[in-house]
C-alpha cells in the first residue's frame, strides 16, 4: 500500500483519480485550500492544507507521501482570456509547480515518484503536418509558452525523484470538461459543427487516462515526458456524429461559423477551431499500457451509458 498525495485532487480528473487509488488501497493524501469544507471520513483519504500562494504547505502531510500527482491549475477553457485570467492560468501553473517541487526536494524523503500534468496545447495547430510526437517544439502561442514554462519547472524534479509529465489531450468524462459541453446540444436535438468541422481532436476517455496515471506510479521504468492521449484522434465532424449516433433521435446539423466562435470566445476560439493531431506512439509501445477506449464509437458509448 502506497500514500499518494495529489494536487487539484477535487476537480474533475482528479476525483477520478483519487477513487481509482483509493479502491486499488493506496492511502490519497489531498492538498487543497479548504481542507475543513472537506468530508474527512472518508475511508483512505485524507485532506490537507496547501497554498502556494501564501507559501505555506502541511508539511507533515508531505513527509507522508511515496508518490506525487500534481494536477492543480485554472480552467483553460472556464472563462474568457482577458489579461487578467491569461496570468491566473500560468500562475497556477508555473508558480504551483515551482513550489511544489520545492517542497518534496526538502520534505518528502519518501517521495519515489512525482507525475505532473501539462497539456497537448504545447503543440499548437498541426497544419495538416504529421502527428506531434514528445520530441516536437513547442509552440509560439500562449498555451504553448504556458506548457513549456510549466514543464519546466515539473522536469527540475527529476534531480531527486523520477519524473513523469503527461500531456493530456482533451479528457472525455461524462460529468465534466469537453463531452459534458459537446454532448448538451445533442440532448435537445441539435448537433453543431465548430468552423469547418475538419479540425482533429486528439481526445483520451478519463478512465484511459487515470488507468494510465497508476501505471505510471505502478511501473518504475517510465519517466519523462508522454502523449496522454488515444491512438485514434478524430474530427470534430466526426466526434458530433458520434455523439449523435450513439445517443439515437433527431440531430440538426447546425455549423457554427468561425466568425460566431471568434466574438463568442475571443483569443480562445482559436484553441477550439486549430487542428491539433498528437501521437500515441510512445504511450502506446513503450509502457505496456493497453487502452479500454482506443476508438471514438467505444469511449462515447459508455459515456451515454454510465
Amino acid at each position: 500500500m502506497r500514500t499518494i498525495g495529489i494536487t487539484g485532487g477535487t476537480g474533475f480528473v482528479g476525483h477520478h483519480v483519487t477513487r481509482l487509488l483509493r479502491d486499488a488501497g493506496n492511502q490519497v493524501v489531498i492538498f487543497t485550500r479548504n481542507p475543513e469544507k472537506k468530508d474527512q471520513s472518508k475511508d483512505g483519504i485524507t485532506y490537507c492544507y496547501w497554498s502556494p500562494r501564501e507559501n505555506k504547505c502541511d508539511l507533515t502531510c508531505i513527509q507522508r507521501v511515496d508518490a506525487m500527482v500534481h494536477l492543480a491549475g485554472a480552467g483553460i477553457a472556464e472563462k474568457r482570456w482577458t489579461k487578467k485570467r491569461k496570468e491566473e492560468i500560468v500562475k497556477s501553473r508555473v508558480e504551483t509547480t515551482a513550489f511544489l517541487v520545492d517542497k518534496l526536494r526538502e520534505h518528502a524523503p519518501n517521495c519515489k515518484t512525482f507525475i505532473s500534468a501539462s497539456a497537448i496545447g504545447y503543440y499548437g495547430a498541426d497544419n495538416n503536418r504529421a502527428p506531434f510526437h514528445e520530441s516536437d517544439r513547442h509552440a509560439d502561442d500562449f498555451l504553448g509558452d504556458t506548457c513549456k514554462k510549466w514543464e519546466h519547472e515539473a522536469i527540475q524534479a527529476a534531480d531527486f525523484v523520477r519524473t513523469t509529465i503527461l500531456r493530456f489531450g482533451i479528457v472525455l468524462g461524462r460529468e465534466a470538461g469537453a463531452f459534458k459541453e459537446f454532448y448538451k446540444p445533442v440532448k435537445f436535438g441539435v448537433k453543431p459543427v465548430l468552423g469547418s468541422g475538419k479540425q482533429v481532436i486528439s481526445w483520451i476517455h478519463i478512465e484511459d487516462l487515470v488507468r494510465f496515471i497508476y501505471h505510471c506510479i505502478r511501473h518504475e521504468d517510465i519517466n519523462g515526458i508522454y502523449n496522454a492521449v488515444a491512438p485514434n484522434p478524430v474530427t470534430n465532424k466526426k466526434l458530433m456524429d458520434t455523439i449523435a449516433q450513439e445517443k439515437g433521435g433527431l440531430a440538426i446539423p447546425a455549423p457554427v461559423p468561425a466568425a460566431a466562435l471568434k466574438l463568442m470566445l475571443g483569443e480562445m476560439s482559436t484553441e477550439v477551431l486549430k487542428s491539433c493531431t498528437v501521437s500515441a506512439d510512445k504511450m502506446s509501445s513503450t509502457t505496456g499500457f493497453q487502452f479500454d477506449y482506443p476508438d471514438i464509437n467505444s469511449a462515447v458509448r459508455q459515456l451515454l451509458q454510465s
